[in-house]
């Protein structure tokens, strides 16, 4: 019948090994960089803004997380370097014309390509999607793929 106390559990049945550590999927986490704020985890809207280290923010989460920073309130460590409005630039987003997230209904039979960029590079035509790297010049906002900056090798800005 079993379970009489008959049976002799074996090593392996009982100990129970390490866990193992579950691997972030990079992709996911490259998606996550282009297409969410990283201090309000919402979808980026514009206008969009980027610090220093080059996180990307909504200008409407930043400036509530400055208010709430004045009433001493908990500081989050995504941007914990932003002091004021002036600390980020407002960035000049070129759209991708391949692009139709949010133009289209979604009902569910379609493919969501997460790799298809918001935003593209206006020189190249790199798509932003986290495989390229992108530079924006601090004093206008212009956002340009890494390759074409390397091309033009001017710090002008070409709009």
């Amino acid at each position: 019948m079993g379970c009489d106390g008959g049976t002799i559990p074996k090593r392996h049945e009982l100990v129970k090994g390490p866990r193992k550590v579950e691997k972030v999927d990079k992709n996911a986490e490259l998606v996550a960089r282009w297409y969410y704020c990283t201090l309000s985890q919402e979808k980026l809207c514009r206008p969009i803004v980027a610090c220093e280290l080059g996180r990307l923010y909504n200008k409407d989460a930043v400036i509530e997380f400055l208010l709430e920073k004045s009433s001493d309130k908990v500081v989050v460590e995504a941007a914990s370097h932003i002091r004021s409005i002036k600390s980020v630039t407002e960035l000049n987003l070129a759209d991708n014309p391949a692009w139709s997230g949010d133009k289209e209904s979604i009902k569910g039979d379609k493919y969501d390509d997460i790799q298809c960029g918001r935003f593209i590079c206006p020189v190249v035509g790199l798509e932003m999607n986290g495989r390229h790297r992108f530079c924006f010049l601090r004093n206008c906002g212009c956002v340009f793929s890494e390759r074409a900056l390397k091309e033009i090798k001017t710090e002008v800005c070409h709009r």
